[in-house]
């Protein structure tokens, strides 16, 4: 999944959704839609977007069509974007953690920038051999390169992950015995003042 986004605002920093496309595991299209921000626009960001007032007025859908849309496809869906977290505050809704794959967060990704958030244009380039973003960026794109950056590292990815929640599991566990044993022990305190 990829949003394009326009600015709202004195100085347009403030984003809203503009255009929000969603492919499935083959890269096939499955939405691509041009949505009509519900704040006045101050910076269409056409350079970075190629979207425009024009377009967007004539093409564009209803921002709550589009969040609700979105929702439904997505809905108990692993959801792979770049730095996805944007694309849901500017869609307005959260997605379950343990469903989303983020190739911005990726660690072996970030080694590439030295532990910083890479940029999809550079992730594209070294892992894919795939130039995209030379001028304005494509949502379906975009989409399509995190997809096949998370399949040429799917295996790890999954195996890290559940590395990861096996750990976590395990502290819980770990956390549960020494919160249990302590209250053993607090309740043993008060039989011995008790008895005091």
């Amino acid at each position: 999944m990829d949003c394009e986004m326009v600015g709202s605002g004195k100085d347009g920093s403030v984003s809203h959704l503009a255009r929000v496309s969603i492919v499935n595991v083959y890269g096939d299209i499955v939405y691509d839609k041009i949505v009509i921000p519900r704040e006045k626009v101050t910076d269409y960001r056409t350079s970075i977007t190629g979207l425009t007032k024009e377009k967007i007025l004539s093409e564009g859908i209803p921002f709550k069509q589009a969040q609700k849309e979105v929702a439904n496809i997505i809905e108990n869906k692993i959801v792979i974007g770049h730095d996805i977290k944007h694309d849901f505050d500017v869609l307005e809704f959260s997605h379950p953690r343990h469903l989303i794959r983020d190739t911005a967060k990726y660690k072996p990704f970030k080694e590439l920038s030295k532990g910083n958030t890479p940029s999809l244009r550079r992730l594209s380039q070294h892992f894919l051999s795939v130039t995209i973003q030379d001028a304005e960026h494509d949502s379906v794109i975009d989409a399509k390169c995190a997809l096949q950056l998370y399949k040429k590292h799917r295996n790890n990815w999954e195996r890290s992950l559940k590395k990861l929640k096996k750990r976590v599991e395990k502290n819980i566990v770990t956390t549960k015995r020494v919160t249990e044993e302590s209250r053993k022990e607090a309740e043993n305190e008060l039989d011995d003042e008790d008895e005091d």
